[in-house]
């Protein structure tokens, strides 16, 4: 593969009026947008400034993974739609089609750009580039706020693969879970090998002592707003109540985590830490409730894993160290958020306050948290699920350097071992 060179900002503080009216090149005619209304935080990276004579990275990653065109077909079809039917339709169908390609792209079965197929970064930046224009789409007719999140939620879990997690008869049902990458501010180039993991396994069968299996993949976005609406439990929900058609045998959320480790989190804690998400926001506090869905009174601080932790140990994959994790902290004297915080590796004790999970308090341990309160709210204690932190990438040094050949492959090593770990958790199930 040809050196693909980008020049960047390496340090990308965009402030909050940044956000609400950032100068865009107009993707449809000018009628059909309105370029002045404001955008998250999250969306107005796209237009994320270079260095002079240089390229934004977001659209160079596009047209790297050879998406050009997607945002061009999403603007053109929303400029012609006729009413909000006819949008959420185009957005659906949109959506799906670039999760599709997303999908075929990552597994090889189609050739798209020129960058490595193991990158998810074409997928969140094309994605990112569909929510900016819905959000400043401005058609003949009244749009409501309510209405435009609603279109905004139809397009994002189309393109996150959510609506899309059918797994056929006759086979055992493995649903997984990636995120978008994050930590943009300060490296613009982020990639994050568990939404790159989630492409690879979307769809994948293999076969385990003659039984059939298949994995389904999600892709989560780093917004505690995102969470708190419920996208966790909407995108496993349907998998794990009593009556499902399509009853999930095993879920697992997968995130990056620290260098040169592959943790399986014991547990999961009750804590929202309230860490900047991608819209650069966060506030500390008990994880919410979700909406729509069947939550437990009162919430347990500490959720431990179920996955088969010592089948996926013993699967003895590389490059990476694989262990399970125990490490909690907790507020043992009941006094949180002011008192002082204990960090231990045995079990947590019936009156301990969670401060963090063993994969800490952010969007990571929360994905755990969240599906894992559900499945057992539901009573479906049957089926396992936990959470699986994987090695944490290390970026090229030149800061104007977008990708090079020992970060492809340092990328490509740790997808392959989590892929392995994902069918040595099925094959268990």
């Amino acid at each position: 593969m040809r050196p693909l060179t980008a020049r960047l900002v390496t340090a990308v503080i965009l402030s909050a009026t940044a956000a609400l009216a950032v100068p865009q090149p107009a993707t449809a005619g000018a009628s059909c947008f309105d370029r002045t209304a404001p955008t998250t935080y999250e969306e107005s990276r796209i237009e994320t400034p270079a260095l002079p004579g240089g390229t934004r990275v977001p659209y160079e990653l596009v047209s790297l993974g050879g998406f050009t065109a997607y945002p061009r077909k999403l603007s053109t079809a929303l400029c012609r739609a006729p009413s909000i039917a006819a949008a959420h339709r185009i957005l659906q169908r949109q959506g799906a089609a670039l999760w599709r390609t997303a999908v075929a792209r990552a597994q090889g079965r189609i050739t798209m750009g020129t960058i490595d197929r193991y990158d998810d970064r074409p997928l969140y930046w094309t994605r990112l580039m569909g929510t900016r224009d819905i959000r400043q789409w401005n058609p003949r007719f009244p749009l409501t706020q309510t209405t435009r999140e609603a279109l905004l939620r139809t397009y994002e879990y189309a393109a996150r693969g959510i609506t899309s997690t059918t797994f056929g008869p006759g086979v055992k049902k493995i649903l997984i879970s990636g995120f978008d990458p994050y930590q943009l501010n300060g490296e613009i180039r982020r990639s994050n090998p568990s939404g790159a993991s989630a492409l690879q396994l979307d769809g994948l069968t293999y076969s385990s002592q003659g039984h059939p299996i298949r994995i389904q993949s999600v892709v989560l976005p780093v917004t505690w707003s995102a969470f708190n609406t419920g996208i966790v439990e909407d995108a496993f929900g349907p998998h794990l109540t009593h009556d499902a058609p399509e009853r999930a045998d095993l879920i697992m959320t997968i995130s990056q985590g620290n260098r040169g480790l592959m943790n399986i989190e014991q547990w999961a804690g009750a804590w929202r830490g309230g860490s900047p998400d991608n819209n650069n926001e966060g506030t500390p506090e008990l994880i919410p409730p979700a909406p729509h869905w069947p939550q437990p009174t009162p919430t347990p601080e500490f959720i431990e894993t179920t996955l088969p932790h010592q089948s996926m140990i013993d699967a003895a994959t590389t490059p990476w160290p694989t262990a399970l994790n125990p490490r909690t902290c907790t507020w043992p004297d009941a006094d949180r958020p002011t008192g002082p915080i204990t960090c231990q590796t045995t079990a947590p004790t019936p009156t301990s306050q969670a401060q963090s999970g063993g994969g800490g308090n952010y969007l990571s341990n929360e994905s755990m948290y969240r599906t894992n309160r559900l499945r057992l709210q539901l009573g479906a204690t049957d089926i396992p699920g936990g959470h699986l932190h994987i090695s944490a990438l290390i970026y090229p040094t030149d800061p104007l350097t977008l990708i090079d050949t020992p970060f492809t492959q340092d990328r490509t090593a740790t997808i392959t071992q989590t892929i392995t770990l994902v069918k040595a958790a099925g094959a268990t199930a």
